[in-house]
């Protein structure tokens, strides 16, 4: 018989999980003590749930496999939620384990309880409160197989802190395979025979092609059936923006005329993507429900094929697989499909660049992101938090297919600083780039402290615009020249950062630019760099003048 905690903890490593980000509590303190003598998991303090969640949910972009998450209860999930919203969204294996009250204590209002699945059950692909020990090993197994499977997203589980300290004789599970099937022959032959059909027919590609294989897929498909790449937002790294199949990035508000040439398509083919409201720009194209054209929808969840679109061929199977298969395949692709896949390019391409111009009230950040894509190495891990600032970012960085970016679909702010944490605890050989405004690095900034703790040396970069920029870009389209509620007051974020221990830098002036960006990427160490930059240039793509004038 062993302490359950110590069971738990087995569990846990038998699943594959090797780190566990948290913020420690005392309904789960057995399980911290387990965790104190365990072999091969990396427990890592961070200083708030929210950035604890958000680092989870980076660890499992970059492997792949669920990151996991441990929080007290009550404030502490409460804190880590932002982290689940955001897994459901972006479609990331999470595993969040929450403390609970006492069993006797269940039910009577008891401090700081609550009840998970209520609060939850609506966002996690499963809520396990484990009321017995002997069941801990079912419900691991169980909870990272639903994290994983069909649509990956959140799995909880809940430990009672008196149930930790039972004694059991429980045996580990080993884990659960996830199931991914293969399409057929025959339907590969139907959709080959609707490729060979079609004159203008266009992929686009999402999330679930982020890892090696599928990109390699998605590469090797195109180019067998010259098939045009538009990708999914968020996902725009996955594919060569160089390519001459390139379409363009399905971002927030993409541009009209890039819309409008996507949707001349007579066959649509969305691989590895829910086809949700921002890469489809609410539902429009494709439109929803039935599409303007004939739609092949390939993911591996049947709960999304037919949900929202009807689909002329929908297959529940592995995107990559299916890029695969459709790859070995000879079609005849149509004299006049080369001719629609430059048109489609050439209009991508007319958005895809950016040229940083002297602003009156601060530093055009695109010359700082122009930069640092010139100089950093090839191989850097980029982070993107939310805002208009990571619009530079994906016009003019690089990207060739081969990079590592973690962004966040679902929009939430905060990702930028946890998430490059996490990088370069994944990756401490790589240099790991972060993109936040000023808004997201004073909502989770303060997990340099956790950088710190642990020897990460990430490079953050901060685009100081003294705003909420994202909504006062629609402010200034909806009401024009009504500013409210968006204007902040911001610390000196260099002095910021060199309270911490980081190195400290401020580009308040074009001509530093050059030299900062070579001193931060130098550095062998964390930095922070305070862009003073122009609140006038407020997106890659407009300014507030322009909009005022259109408003």
């Amino acid at each position: 018989m062993r302490r359950a905690a110590d069971l738990f903890v087995e569990c846990l490593r038998a699943q594959g999980a090797d780190r566990i980000f948290c913020v420690p509590g005392e309904s789960y303190l057995e399980l911290l003590d387990a965790l104190a003598d365990a072999p091969g998991i990396d427990t890592v303090v961070c200083r708030h749930e929210g950035g604890a969640g958000l680092m989870a949910v980076a660890d499992a972009k970059l492997t792949g496999r669920p990151g996991v998450v441990a929080v007290s209860r009550g404030p502490g999930a409460t804190n880590v939620s932002i982290a689940i919203h955001l897994a459901q969204q972006d479609a990331v294996p999470l595993v969040v384990l929450i403390g609970q009250v006492a069993r006797f204590e269940r039910g009577r209002g008891a401090f700081q309880e609550i009840d998970y699945t209520a609060m939850f059950g609506a966002i996690a692909k499963g809520v396990w409160e484990v009321t017995d020990a002997g069941r801990l090993p079912e419900v691991a197994a169980r909870a990272w197989h639903a994290a994983q499977a069909g649509t990956p997203g959140p799995a909880l589980i809940v430990l009672p802190e008196d149930m930790l300290r039972d004694r059991t004789d429980a045996t580990v599970i080993a884990p659960h395979p996830v199931v991914r099937a293969t399409p057929s022959a025959a339907e590969i032959d139907a959709v080959t025979a609707m490729l060979e059909a079609a004159e203008r027919p266009l992929l686009i590609a999402g999330g679930m092609l982020t890892d090696a294989a599928g990109r390699a897929a998605l590469a090797r498909a195109a180019e067998a059936h010259r098939l045009p790449v538009a990708l999914s937002f968020k996902h725009q790294e996955i594919f060569d923006n160089a390519s001459p199949l390139y379409a363009g990035h399905l971002g927030f508000k993409a541009p009209k005329p890039l819309i409008d040439a996507l949707a001349e398509a007579d066959l649509v083919l969305a691989v590895g993507t829910r086809l949700g409201d921002t890469p489809t720009q609410g539902y429009t194209f494709p439109r929803a429900p039935t599409p303007g054209q004939p739609l092949i929808h390939v993911y591996p969840d049947p709960l999304v094929i037919g949900s929202i679109y009807r689909s002329t061929i929908g297959l529940t199977c592995d995107p990559a697989a299916f890029l695969d298969a459709l790859a070995a395949r000879n079609s005849a692709v149509r004299g006049d499909r080369e001719k629609w896949a430059t048109g489609l390019n050439e209009v991508a391409r007319r958005w895809a660049g950016y040229a940083p111009q002297p602003r009156p009230d601060g530093v055009d950040f695109g010359a700082v992101v122009a930069e640092l894509a010139a100089r950093a190495p090839k191989d850097a891990i980029v982070t993107t938090d939310a805002g208009n600032f990571s619009s530079w970012v994906h016009c003019l960085w690089p990207w060739d297919g081969s990079q590592t970016c973690i962004g966040a679909v679902g929009g939430a702010m905060g990702l930028g600083v946890p998430g490059a944490v996490a990088a370069c605890l994944r990756a401490p050989e790589r240099t790991v780039i972060c993109f936040t405004g000023d808004g997201g690095a004073m909502m989770t900034g303060n997990e340099l402290a956790t950088a710190m703790a642990v020897g990460a040396k990430p490079k953050i970069i901060v685009s100081n615009n003294g705003s909420y920029g994202t909504i006062r870009l629609h402010q200034e389209r909806d009401h024009p020249g009504r500013v409210s509620a968006t204007g902040l007051t911001n610390p000196d974020f260099a002095a910021w950062g060199r309270s911490f221990g980081a190195l400290g830098l401020t580009v308040s002036d074009p001509d530093q630019v050059a030299a900062v960006v070579a001193e931060a990427l130098a550095h062998d160490g964390p930095v922070v760099v305070d862009v003073k930059s122009s609140l006038e240039a407020i997106s890659a793509y407009t300014t507030i003048s322009k909009l005022r004038g259109e408003g």
